[in-house]
């Protein structure tokens, strides 16, 4: 019996700067839900969402709602890629206005970036990416890197870049089939998990030097 809900990973024709530059193209003046952007993006799988969604965490800049709509959004689709099953989202994430201005100016800047990640990528090491076991262990590590990106952390430098990195390695690589690029991912995911535990070690420490300096 054929699962209906369940959803593969074929290869896309178009690139990601072409669809990036196509859903520019389709934004508004004045303001944009998830809903409406994901529409422009177009049926290229959740992994390829993923990525797009990425890109505002990678500059230093600041728009109002990314954070937590689009971290969650990552978060959704990371369960479905899981549990291959097409990804629900809750309407309060895909109807919340983000400002449409913004948003094109961070994905007009990102630009470069997506070109830097497609002109390395290519099909190779496919015993990473090439099982459907495979795809949900990488899965789980998109997951646990959408939960290290919402952490309220946005004010640390790096905080949101080192997972927004780790998240646009592991979806493209796996979409593109490229084990490489989905082990970098796995690279800057254990960055991160360091760089968070050296916050943490520092202010828990600094926690217990305010506690007896003030004790003392």
């Amino acid at each position: 019996m054929i699962n209906e809900d369940a959803f593969a990973y074929p290869e896309r024709s178009e690139t990601i700067r072409t669809a990036l530059e196509r859903t520019m193209d389709g934004l508004a003046d004045g303001h944009v839900t998830l809903r409406e952007l994901l529409h422009n993006i177009g049926d290229h799988g959740p992994l390829i969402l993923c990525a797009v969604l990425t890109l505002p965490f990678l500059l230093p800049v600041s728009i109002p709602g990314v954070s937590t709509a689009f971290g969650l959004a990552i978060i959704f689709l990371a369960v479905g890629i899981v549990a291959n099953r097409k990804p629900w989202l809750p309407d309060r994430i895909m109807d919340r206005p983000l400002s449409a201005d913004k948003l094109k100016g961070v994905l007009t800047r990102s630009l470069s970036i997506v070109d830097r990640v497609e002109n390395v990528v290519r099909e190779r090491a496919v015993a990473i990416t090439g099982s459907s076991f495979a795809n949900r262990v990488n899965g789980l590590a998109i997951l646990a890197c959408g939960i290290l990106l919402m952490f309220p952390l946005g004010l640390v430098p790096f905080s949101n870049t080192l997972p927004a990195f780790a998240i646009l390695f592991l979806s493209v690589g796996m979409a593109q089939r490229d084990g490489v690029v989905v082990l970098a991912g796995y690279g800057m995911l254990v960055a991160t998990i360091i760089y968070f535990s050296i916050l943490a070690y520092g202010a828990f420490a600094a926690g217990r030097g305010l506690s007896g300096f003030f004790s003392g």
